[in-house]
């Protein structure tokens, strides 16, 4: 006689713990990137929402240039540019209602300028200060992370926990095509799909991880497919038609408020730029293939929208562009003043109650800056 054939014993009720909890169909991505911009869909975007996406889109790609600037002029140690992939930026800025989380990546800066963080602020961390340069309780977003896809368990036990609490909040985590090679990433989704936690991943598929393809990464159909594996929907959606994107992740966002647990959306974009200043791209792709993709620039596909159904004009787009140049001027200005530091904050907001041995150092530092002092 077995153990489960004994009076009183166990026995599992269906369906077997073997068998797939969900029917796999529904959670399987379109084959295509969706797209919205282009078809007759796009007559029935909201006006008001196209002319937002327009100008973020146009501050953005300048907000980028500018950035870029700062770091060949010195002011900034690092900037990983999101020139192309501005869509996906300005829709996960946009997306979320006041309370909801963000979760960005190092490259997401944009993302958090759109969400309302000062954009000096947002640049503080690249510029080498200290922490990460804004309150992210102000502004419900996550410090910019630089290890790849750590802000997604982040993610979903922020989530987790604002739903055992009864709270109104959903967390959307954004990530590269490189991270999706992290640990982290599969537990996060693993986590959030056992939990039914009310969080969205957005994978920005730009093509590259630093130097390594796609193609070398993973065998996957796409990397929405992934979502299956974990039992939660996956959505693939050109990354370069803002109002797609826009709509897939609003309706990612309202599925998890709702209680339907996390989603996985794979926006499939186009890293122009190198992967940062110290890159250097020509190593590892052709101006050829960056052309393609120029063609499919995200600014253009939505101004050809917006002419067509007569909600742009050669003065609305001069308009943008200007607003965007005031933006620059203002973030030159501000990043050309040395900001004042104080030695002693390295010992600030590090332990709640001081180590010994942080005692020790600051004790010794304030001893050298009062023996400089007294020498001058």
């Amino acid at each position: 006689m077995t153990v489960l054939e004994q009076p009183g014993a166990y026995r599992p009720t269906p369906p077997p713990a073997w068998q797939p909890r969900v029917d796999a169909a529904p959670l399987l991505p379109d084959a295509e990137p969706y797209r919205l911009l282009g078809t007759d869909a796009a007559a029935d975007i909201d006006p008001a929402l196209l002319t937002r996406l327009h100008r973020e889109l146009v501050r953005g790609r300048r907000y980028n240039a500018q950035a870029t600037a700062l770091t060949r002029q010195g002011r900034l140690a690092v900037y990983p540019s999101s020139t192309g992939q501005e869509a996906c930026q300005v829709a996960a800025g946009l997306v979320l209602r006041e309370q909801d989380w963000l979760f960005p990546s190092y490259r997401d800066t944009l993302a958090a300028v759109v969400r309302g963080i000062d954009p000096v602020q947002v640049l503080t961390l690249l510029r080498g200060d200290w922490h990460s340069g804004y309150d992210p309780r102000d502004h419900r977003v996550a410090p910019l992370c630089t290890p790849l896809a750590t802000q997604l368990p982040h993610a979903v036990g922020l989530a987790h926990a604002a739903r055992l609490k009864g709270d109104d909040v959903v967390a959307l985590a954004l990530v590269g095509d490189g991270g999706t090679s992290e640990g982290d990433f599969h537990e996060a989704l693993n986590f959030a799909a056992v939990w039914r936690a009310p969080v969205v991943f957005l994978i920005q598929n730009n093509g590259f991880a630093i130097s390594v393809p796609l193609a070398k990464q993973t065998a996957a159909p796409s990397l929405a497919h992934k979502a299956v594996g974990y039992g939660m929907p996956g959505r693939l959606v050109d990354g370069n038609d803002a109002a797609a994107v826009h709509q897939v992740l609003g309706e990612a966002v309202r599925r998890a408020r709702a209680g339907g647990g996390p989603t996985l959306v794979e926006a499939v974009t186009y890293r122009v730029d190198a992967h940062t200043n110290a890159d250097d791209a020509t190593r590892y792709r052709s101006d050829a293939e960056v052309e393609a993709w120029r063609a499919h620039d995200p600014i253009d596909l939505l101004e050809e929208a917006m002419r067509a159904r007569g909600l742009l004009d050669d003065q609305a787009v001069r308009a943008a562009r200007e607003a965007a140049e005031r933006l620059a001027a203002d973030l030159r200005t501000r990043m050309h003043q040395d900001p004042p530091l104080e030695p002693m904050d390295l010992f600030a907001d590090v332990y709640a109650e001081k180590t010994g041995q942080l005692r020790e150092q600051a004790e010794l530092l304030r001893a050298e800056l009062g023996a400089e002092e007294g020498e001058r």
